[in-house]
């Protein structure tokens, strides 16, 4: 298999905010799995790319959902003009031909469908292919990254013990405030005063998590907002838009987010 297409040609914009790409470069070194913990829209995903671009690997990304099995990840038999044919699975393609293979928010698929990688994870390095009678031994490049966001998680909806002492952990969170603007400004072509605005805004709404909010506006969430700015829509409006509406569908606190939001306008 020709992995060329699973690529980055070109350098994905990623500004680090701690020492999260020496941790991963020498768990790469140790073909270590990893496991990314933070909230939504934080940067976890942008991170892999930056660092699979870094490493020059391709990368395989899988965004788990609830109807996720343990076929749509290692492979199935399928009809085909020839009769029935085994098509390997994204996470088998990242194993047999030496892929980072990132399952992105990992809890979302159900809890018999992760143990699939639990092989992957120690020092056998090896994927059971069940239906095809088949281990299949990582190939020497194979690494396997995991995200979640725990502050959305609930008892019946986490990461097995089990699985989580199999991974490395990197915590992410939202960058200080002079970084975060930063990111604002490259990202949504803005100036430093809006970038500047844009995150007050984004504390304001984080201050309301645990009193009505599961979670602040996100980095991603204020960069729609300065691109909508450079749209042309007043600021208000992109704020409305990109924040308050998406946040939240109770009245009473996208309210109180307003007023908080409305305190940081000029």
């Amino acid at each position: 298999m020709n992995l060329d297409a699973y690529r980055i040609a070109d350098e994905p914009f990623y500004q680090p905010t701690g020492d999260e790409i020496a941790i991963f470069t020498a768990a790469f070194s140790e073909r270590l799995p990893v496991m990314l913990k933070g909230p939504t829209g934080c940067g976890k995903t942008r991170f892999v790319e930056h660092m699979a671009w870094r490493l020059g690997k391709p990368l395989i990304t899988v965004a788990a959902h609830e109807d996720m099995t343990a076929s749509d990840l290692a492979g199935r038999f399928l009809l085909d003009p020839g009769g029935t044919a085994w098509h390997d699975g994204p996470l088998t393609q990242a194993v047999r031909f030496g892929a980072i293979c990132y399952l992105d928010e990992i809890v979302e698929a159900r809890q018999d469908t992760t143990v699939v990688i639990h092989p992957l994870t120690d020092a056998r390095r090896i994927l059971p292919l069940e239906k095809r009678n088949e281990i299949v031994a990582a190939h020497p490049d194979f690494q396997l990254t995991i995200s979640y966001n725990p502050g959305y998680q609930s008892a019946i909806k986490d990461l097995k013990e089990s699985t989580k002492q199999r991974f490395l952990a990197i915590d992410f969170g939202y960058p200080a405030p002079a970084v975060e603007a930063a990111i604002i400004s490259r990202e949504a072509g803005t100036d430093n005063a809006l970038a500047g605005l844009l995150v007050a805004i984004g504390e304001r709404s984080r201050n309301l998590q645990g009193h009505g909010l599961d979670e602040g506006a996100s980095t991603r969430m204020l960069i729609h907002a300065g691109r909508l700015v450079r749209a042309g829509l007043p600021l208000q409006l992109a704020v409305r838009s990109s924040i308050v509406l998406p946040i939240t569908d109770n009245p009473d606190i996208r309210d109180a987010l307003s007023a908080a939001i409305e305190a940081c306008l000029p």
